[in-house]
C-alpha cells in the first residue's frame, strides 16, 4: 500500500458519451462489471453510456453510470497489479465509489443505493425550479456573501478549488446570486447544465429518503483511509459514514478542504478513477506540485499504471 498515493473519484458532470469504450475492447473487466450493475438495474447500462446521450444526462441514470465507470477502472487496476492506495475519497456522487473501492459497501448495493439517490434528488424539485451555477474569480466569502444577500434559497454548495465555487438554488434565486458575484468582481458566473440543485436546503426531503434507505445496507470498515466532502475528515465509523452520506445530499462539498487534507497525510499523487479530468484539474490547483493522472481512458491509464 503506497502511503503517499490517493485514489479520487469524481461526480456528476464527468460521464462522457462512450467512455471506456477502448478500455472495454482490451479488458473483460470493463464488460463484466457493467453486466454486474445491469443485473441489479434491469437495463443494458452498457449501451446506454455508449450510445444514448440524453438517458445518460438524466440523474438517475448518471448516477449508475459514473459509479460504474470507478469500479470498472479500479477493478482492472488491481487485475493489472497497480499500486494500492492509502487514501479514497470522492467529489459528491464519487464518494460511493470511493466506498465500495475501500470495501465499506458492496458493488451491487452501491448501484441501487446512487440510482435511488438521483431518483429522491429529482423528485426533490420539480423539473424547471432548481439550478446551478459556477462562480469563478471570486474568493470562497465573497461568493457566500454573495449568495446570503438574495432573499431566496440559494447558498455555495461545492468549494472546489481556490476560485471555483458552485452555487445552487432556486431559479430566480441563483440567477440573482450570480448578478450580485459578478458585481463583486467575480471573473464568470456561468449557469451548469443541470436541473437538480445539488447539495443545498432544498435536497433535505431527498435526505430523509436516504437515510431510510441506508439503514438497509451492510457497512463495513474502510480497508484504507477514507475522507468524505462534506466533513473534510478522515472517517471509519459505519455510523458516521452514514450520517455524512444524508448531510452530503443538502450540505456543501468540501473538496478543497479534502485535497488539502490529503496533502497534509503525506498523499503527493491522486489518480483519477473515472471518466475525464476534472479532479485533476482541481486537485492541481488546490496542491501546488501534487502529481495527478486520470485513467480513464486506455493512454492515461497505461500511462499510470507504468508509471
Amino acid at each position: 500500500m503506497s502511503t503517499e498515493l490517493a485514489f479520487v473519484f469524481p461526480g456528476q458532470g464527468s460521464q462522457q458519451l462512450g467512455m471506456l469504450a477502448d478500455l472495454a475492447e482490451r479488458h473483460q473487466i470493463i464488460g463484466q462489471t457493467f453486466a454486474e450493475a445491469s443485473e441489479v438495474l434491469g437495463y443494458d447500462l452498457w449501451n446506454l453510456v455508449q450510445n444514448d446521450a440524453e438517458r445518460l444526462s438524466q440523474t438517475d441514470k448518471t448516477q449508475p453510470a459514473l459509479l460504474t465507470a470507478s469500479v470498472a477502472l479500479w477493478r482492472l487496476w488491481e487485475q493489472q497489479g497497480g499500486e494500492v492506495p492509502a487514501f479514497v475519497a470522492g467529489h459528491s456522487l464519487g464518494e460511493y465509489s470511493a466506498l465500495v473501492c475501500a470495501g465499506v459497501i458492496a458493488f451491487t448495493d452501491a448501484v441501487e443505493l446512487v440510482k435511488l439517490r438521483g431518483e429522491f434528488m429529482q423528485a426533490a424539485v420539480p423539473a424547471g425550479e432548481g439550478a446551478m451555477a459556477a462562480i469563478i474569480g471570486l474568493a470562497d466569502d465573497q461568493v457566500v456573501a454573495a449568495c446570503e444577500k438574495v432573499a431566496g434559497i440559494v447558498s455555495a454548495v461545492n468549494f472546489n478549488s481556490p476560485g471555483q465555487v458552485v452555487i445552487a438554488g432556486h431559479v430566480a434565486a441563483v440567477e440573482e446570486a450570480m448578478s450580485n458575484a459578478k458585481e463583486a468582481g467575480a471573473k464568470r458566473a456561468l449557469p451548469l447544465p443541470v436541473s437538480v440543485p445539488s447539495h443545498c436546503e432544498l435536497m433535505i426531503p431527498a435526505g430523509k429518503k436516504l437515510a431510510e434507505k441506508l439503514e438497509s445496507i451492510q457497512f463495513n470498515e474502510p480497508t484504507c483511509t477514507l475522507v468524505q466532502n462534506v466533513s473534510a475528515k478522515a472517517v471509519s465509523d459505519a455510523a458516521v459514514i452514514k450520517a455524512n452520506l444524508v448531510s452530503q445530499l443538502s450540505e456543501p462539498v468540501q473538496w478543497t478542504q479534502s485535497v488539502a487534507l490529503l496533502a497534509e497525510l503525506g498523499v503527493t499523487t491522486t489518480l483519477e478513477c473515472g471518466p475525464g479530468k476534472v479532479l485533476s484539474g482541481l486537485n492541481k490547483r488546490i496542491v501546488k506540485g501534487i502529481a495527478v493522472a486520470s485513467l480513464g481512458d486506455l493512454a492515461g491509464f497505461e500511462a499510470a499504471l507504468s508509471a
